[in-house]
């Protein structure tokens, strides 16, 4: 069984660590009403509509 010389520094261990946990950024799909780009499974907040249908109403921008 091989045994390690020395013992892997923190900085060594870290970087190779933080490798293999960067953050992906979020899916964005086109909204179907108005072409916006929105989070999956959420209503669109610039027309407010869901898988083609009006949910809800956008708040008007003042």
């Amino acid at each position: 069984m091989a045994v390690p010389r020395a013992k892997t520094s923190k900085a060594r261990t870290r970087r190779r660590q933080s490798e293999n946990m960067k953050l992906s950024p979020p899916t964005m799909v086109e909204c179907s009403g108005c072409g916006n780009k929105v989070l999956l499974h959420r209503a669109c907040p610039k027309c407010g509509f869901y898988r083609g249908k009006q949910v809800m109403v956008p708040e008007a921008k003042n």
